[in-house]
């Protein structure tokens, strides 16, 4: 048993790993665990608390990615931004950020209420300390009157579109709330920030957009499709896209599941032992958002290079491990924590992909890189968003289901299947 302060694990992890795989009996006693009637009990602290960035690396397979650089600040420096979703889990992150950059406004709009006055509330000291106004919108991104009366009355210059439903699982079912809220939410903002003179609009989407086998991808996928679309009517207006792995640490993400399973004592659940994702941290994701809006020309999508996805199976022993305990599994019978496979849902994949058809290019920073995917006509997407809004206003969620699978099949858009 090795006791450790915080500096010293940074050292130490490597050789904490490499006894585990001789002993059975390694341990840490540091930050992580406290004593406890002689013996080590684990204290679960929220992960994002603890990671910092080597342990960060570790779960992730690969180093930080370090997306800072002035050049990127300055085009929001002095500037009024509007950042939608902003209480969410990249919402907020990306308002931080903002801040840093020392805008003229920063509009914070969401429709919750509860998470609109907690990032309110947690920013108001930073956004003083920058000379920053802080002004928080309560409103949903379907609303267009008060949307444009929002970007006008502010004279809003850049929007980073966070708004979104993006939990697969729960999206089943629900697919006229995914169709409003991702893909006509998506043509209220891209559309007013066009008519009100806003310069740069960058939209948040993710990696299950590409070839979508559920709902949620494809209501992304078309929301990229609409803001390539509008890019066509649009001159005065930079519109760009950036496309997400999983982001460790986001709210409902499988990262803060685990440790609550752990924590729980058991037993971690997996869908599919050869399930794997790309996974980015919240500050990667906020810093790709940032940078999409400063590298784009006009309806560009925007990518990190995350390295290797990582299966899921083994996230969970890593984190198992930065808790003190294991996973039984055939790697460590007799590990202390139960790992349970539940199957594969309904519309999940065993491997996301970032691109298929279109080539990348790269971009001022090494780990970014820019695409431009095909789109559709003007036609036809008029034509798909008002069968859409038809299947909305009957609440229709056959309707919607085939819709959104139509217009995503593959004699359209290569990139697409079916869902």
């Amino acid at each position: 048993m090795i006791e450790l302060s915080h500096a010293a694990l940074r050292w130490f992890r490597p050789l904490h790993f490499f006894l585990s795989a001789l002993s059975r009996s390694t341990g840490l006693i540091g930050p992580w665990t406290s004593h406890y009637a002689g013996r080590a009990k684990t204290v679960h602290r929220p992960l994002q608390d603890r990671i910092i960035h080597d342990e960060r690396d570790v779960l992730l397979g690969r180093a930080h990615v370090d997306l800072t650089a002035p050049q990127i600040a300055a085009v929001y420096h002095g500037q009024s931004v509007l950042i939608t979703g902003a209480g969410g889990s990249v919402g907020s992150e990306l308002a931080r950020q903002v801040i840093e950059a020392c805008p003229r406004l920063l509009v914070l709009l969401d429709h919750s209420e509860l998470a609109l006055y907690q990032i309110d509330r947690k920013l108001r000291e930073a956004a003083r300390a920058n000379g920053v106004v802080l002004r928080p919108v309560l409103a949903s991104v379907t609303d267009a009157a008060r949307v444009f009366s929002t970007l006008s009355q502010n004279e809003v210059s850049i929007v980073l579109h966070a708004a979104a439903y993006k939990h697969v699982a729960l999206i089943e079912g629900n697919e006229i709330a995914d169709v409003l809220n991702n893909v006509i939410g998506t043509q209220v903002m891209a559309d007013v920030a066009r008519q009100s003179g806003v310069k740069r609009f960058v939209l948040v989407s993710t990696d299950k957009a590409v070839r979508p086998k559920n709902i949620m991808g494809a209501t992304k996928r078309l929301a990229e499709l609409v803001v390539q679309d509008i890019q066509t009517r649009a001159p005065g207006t930079i519109f760009s896209m950036v496309r997400f792995g999983n982001v460790v640490g986001s709210s409902g993400s499988v990262v803060p599941l685990f440790q609550e399973q752990i924590a729980a004592g058991g037993p971690v659940t997996i869908t599919h032992k050869d399930v794997s994702r790309y996974f980015m941290t919240i500050p990667e994701a906020a810093h790709l958002v940032l940078s999409a809006s400063a590298f784009a020309r006009g309806g560009d999508l925007f990518m990190l290079d995350m390295g290797k996805p990582v299966r899921i199976v083994d996230l969970a022993r890593r984190i198992a491990r930065h808790s003190g305990v294991r996973i039984r599994d055939e790697c460590a019978p007799d590990g202390e924590i139960d790992l349970q496979i539940t199957g594969l849902r309904r519309g999940e994949k065993l491997f996301e992909e970032l691109l298929v058809s279109a080539t990348l290019e790269p971009t001022p920073h090494r780990k970014i890189f820019r695409a431009s995917p095909k789109g559709i006509s003007e036609l036809e997407m008029a034509r798909i968003l008002r069968d859409l809004a038809t299947a909305v206003a009957h609440v229709d969620n056959a309707s919607a289901r085939r819709i959104v699978t139509s217009a995503l099949s593959e004699d359209r858009i290569p990139e697409q299947t079916a869902i």
